[in-house]
C-alpha cells in the first residue's frame, strides 16, 4: 500500500510539471501570429509578441528577435544584440541561429574581431542541425584556416555537439 502511495504521488507530480511547462510554454500559434506579424511588416507587434516567448526560454522565439535586430526590423539596428539573442537560441539547438552565430564570428559584427575557428565550429554544428545552408558556408570558411585552426575547432565542436545534440 504504502509503494502504490508513493507512486501516485511521483506520477501526480510528473503530471503537475508537464501541465505547468505546456501552460508556461508559447504554443505554436503564438510564434506564428508573430510570423505573420512580420511577413505584414508589424515589426514592433511581432516584437511584443515574441519578448514573452523569448523570456521563456524559446529558442525559436530568441532567434526572430536576433534577425529583428541584425537586419533593424522595428529596432534599430544593433549587431552585437543580433550576436547575443542568436547566442541564446544557439546554445538550445537552433540550426538558423547557428548559422547566424558563425557568419557573425566569420566577419567579424557584433564581435570585437573574426574568428573563424568559431565561425567554423558553428557553421559545422548547425550543420549538424539540419541546416542545408550551414555546410556550404563552413567549406568556404575552412578554405581560410590553417590545420591549428581546424584542429581547435574540433576540439569546440567535439565539446558543443555532446550538449546541444546528445543524441546526434
Amino acid at each position: 500500500m504504502v509503494y502504490h502511495s508513493q507512486k501516485s504521488t511521483r506520477v501526480w507530480r510528473i503530471w503537475l510539471l508537464l501541465v505547468c511547462c505546456c501552460l508556461s510554454a508559447p504554443t505554436f500559434a503564438e510564434l506564428e501570429k508573430a510570423r505573420d506579424l512580420m511577413e505584414a511588416n508589424r515589426f514592433k507587434d511581432a516584437m511584443l509578441e515574441l519578448q514573452p516567448a523569448a523570456r521563456s526560454g524559446n529558442a525559436e522565439a530568441e532567434e526572430l528577435i536576433g534577425v529583428m535586430y541584425a537586419l533593424g526590423l522595428g529596432v534599430e539596428r544593433d549587431d552585437r544584440r543580433a550576436f547575443e539573442w542568436y547566442m541564446r537560441a544557439s546554445l538550445k539547438g537552433h540550426p538558423g541561429a547557428q548559422s547566424g552565430i558563425a557568419w557573425y564570428y566569420e566577419v567579424g559584427r557584433g564581435i570585437e574581431a573574426p574568428d573563424l575557428v568559431r565561425a567554423y565550429t558553428w557553421y559545422v554544428l548547425s550543420a549538424i542541425g539540419g541546416d542545408p545552408d550551414a555546410a556550404i558556408s563552413q567549406e568556404e570558411v575552412v578554405k581560410k584556416m590553417s590545420d591549428e585552426e581546424i584542429a581547435e575547432a574540433h576540439k569546440l565542436i567535439d565539446d558543443y555537439r555532446i550538449w546541444i545534440y546528445p543524441f546526434r
